[in-house]
């Protein structure tokens, strides 16, 4: 049987940094990263590394003042989303 028809999904995460939202890339260790988030707020502020759609790092500078959202739905599969910020995608230079 083929697959076709099939429609193939994965999970997307938001992170919202003061109402800016980034959408991580697959592979992301949220867990990680919210441990990560609360250790940088309790230190008084520091930057957060994380990885976007588009294999993208952003730098966040994290402090108490800092307002963060974690959402995360189902989405359509994209098999460029794969984390590796060393093969970036996406905007006027992607010809994909």
């Amino acid at each position: 049987m083929s697959d076709a028809g099939e429609m193939h999904t994965m999970t997307r995460t938001q992170v919202a940094v003061n109402d800016v939202g980034f959408l991580l890339a697959q592979g992301q260790d949220v867990e990680e990263l919210k441990t990560r988030i609360e250790a940088a707020a309790q230190e008084g502020g520091r930057f957060v590394d994380f990885v976007t759609v588009g294999n993208r790092v952003v730098s966040v500078l994290v402090s108490l003042a800092t307002h963060v959202v974690i959402s995360v739905g189902t989405v359509d599969f994209d098999p460029r989303d794969t984390g590796d910020d060393t093969a970036p995608f996406g905007g006027a230079f992607d010809m994909l």
